[in-house]
């Protein structure tokens, strides 16, 4: 039988609470920069890309109110903001499509004129 040291590591109450609060952490002088190999593999690895797009200074400056609100920076908040955007007229797009393709599929009946038209279902 191997015996194996398990070190417990000392966890300080309140701390998580002090992070997402920004009490913990958000000092200038413990930042520094990573190395732009290491950011490529972060940014790869979240599938991130950086671009270049040119805004209203209105539409920055109220992201940045509103960021600040709820206690986020304005470019997450703007990628938060693109995201639910995105997926809201992907959602739409799809429904739409479905409803096209739905619509082509009912079977069709021939009225008293000759002509035809799709049966509808009873709701």
């Amino acid at each position: 039988m191997k015996n194996t040291t398990v070190t417990k590591v000392k966890k300080i109450l309140g701390t998580e609470q002090a992070w997402d609060s920004r009490d913990l952490g958000c000092d200038i002088k413990f930042a520094k920069h990573t190395q732009p190999e290491l950011a490529l593999e972060i940014d790869d690895s979240l599938g991130l890309q950086m671009i270049s797009i040119r805004l209203n200074k209105e539409l920055i400056a109220a992201f940045k109110v509103i960021g600040e609100h709820h206690g986020l920076g304005y470019q997450p908040l703007m990628r938060d903001a693109l995201q639910r955007f995105a997926t809201a007229e992907l959602k739409s797009i799809v429904s739409a499509r479905a409803a096209s393709q739905k619509k082509k599929s009912l079977p069709l009946t021939k009225t008293a004129g000759g002509s035809s038209k799709p049966i509808k279902k009873a709701a």
